[in-house]
């Protein structure tokens, strides 16, 4: 400990920072990586990080899931294998899961104005990352021996960007839609975990033709890049974690919701310091399949506060 912090001193006398040597400690190296799809603009590829020797991968006899994760960055930037989330990655395989971060298309990179009023724009960044996430899963699927994944044991996980992306995707499935006829007959994922998403919908609310997988949701209540509530335009409408939870209240759906108090977008960056309220998600709702309802107000000045865009003016420049 005491050379840790000597280290860290002489960092910063050196005028290096102390989140270079934060980031070192917690890097890790993905056991292996893997080209899932070709498009048109580039080669997508995903990161698979297995569970770390000696990790416990069962919990009450049952075995833990693979977590599919999908980056944020509003769908202009951003990149699997981001340092910032490397901590999380080491966390959740050295609690006996398994990991796979993928690529997706930025479908709004290079746009000079983002917003709802560029709906079709918006619209199109979200379902090509949607595509890209059910091409992924295709690959795990068909390659599920290879890398020792249950096929009925996946959930899929994302901030910000990424967190559209996952809960985009269970409402396609949900609403059997043409995105989701790409997926094998009758597939669905067994949870989601959403850190500050939101979804877009063209029918003025959120409905489910059949009950979507047990969902984590997690979001600032004063979150101004990804809407907490809702912005509506006529039928089109996109709703945050603090709307859609009344639709998953109005169904009598499987869901955790955790209102984070006057906090902004930081949540999509809180994967770390929320660890144990993912565990208790994933071992009750998604691996026991438990009904258990959750929903809480949290005001926790412990919460990571990140330094990134917290409003659409920040990253998108309009």
């Amino acid at each position: 400990m005491i050379k840790k912090l000597l280290i860290i001193t002489l960092m910063a006398i050196a005028g290096i920072g102390t989140e270079t040597i934060l980031a070192q400690e917690h890097s890790i190296t993905p056991d292996g990586t893997f080209m899932y799809a070709k498009r048109d603009t580039c080669d997508l590829f995903m990161d698979v990080y297995d569970p770390a020797e000696g990790s416990i991968r069962e919990a009450y006899g049952i075995e833990k899931p693979t977590v599919i994760f999908m980056f944020g960055g509003g769908f202009i930037h951003g990149t699997r294998d981001d340092a910032d989330y490397h901590k999380w990655f080491r966390m959740m395989t050295e609690n006996g899961y398994r990991v796979i971060s993928i690529d997706y298309r930025l479908g709004l990179k290079g746009s000079d104005k983002v917003g709802v009023a560029q709906v079709n724009v918006l619209d199109k960044a979200i379902h090509m990352a949607v595509e890209d996430l059910f091409s992924a899963t295709n690959f795990i699927l068909d390659n599920a021996d290879q890398f020792g994944v249950n096929p009925s044991n996946i959930v899929i996980s994302g901030s910000s960007a990424g967190a559209i992306s996952v809960m985009q995707a269970e409402y396609e499935i949900a609403n059997e839609t043409q995105w989701a006829s790409v997926l094998p007959a009758g597939f669905n994922y067994a949870g989601v975990m959403s850190f500050s998403g939101a979804i877009l919908s063209r029918e003025g609310k959120v409905d489910f033709k059949k009950s979507p997988c047990p969902t984590l949701m997690l979001h600032g209540t004063s979150d101004e890049l990804v809407p907490y509530d809702q912005i509506k335009v006529f039928n089109l409408g996109f709703f945050g974690g603090g709307k859609l939870v009344e639709r998953f209240k109005k169904y009598g759906l499987n869901y955790n919701m955790y209102h984070f108090t006057d906090y902004g977008h930081e949540i999509a960056g809180s994967m770390d310091t929320t660890l144990d309220l993912q565990l208790k998600f994933l071992e009750t709702n998604v691996m026991q399949k438990k009904m258990r309802i959750v929903e809480a107000w949290i005001s926790d000045p412990d919460v990571f506060k990140g330094s990134g865009p917290q409003s659409r003016k920040e990253l998108y420049g309009n």
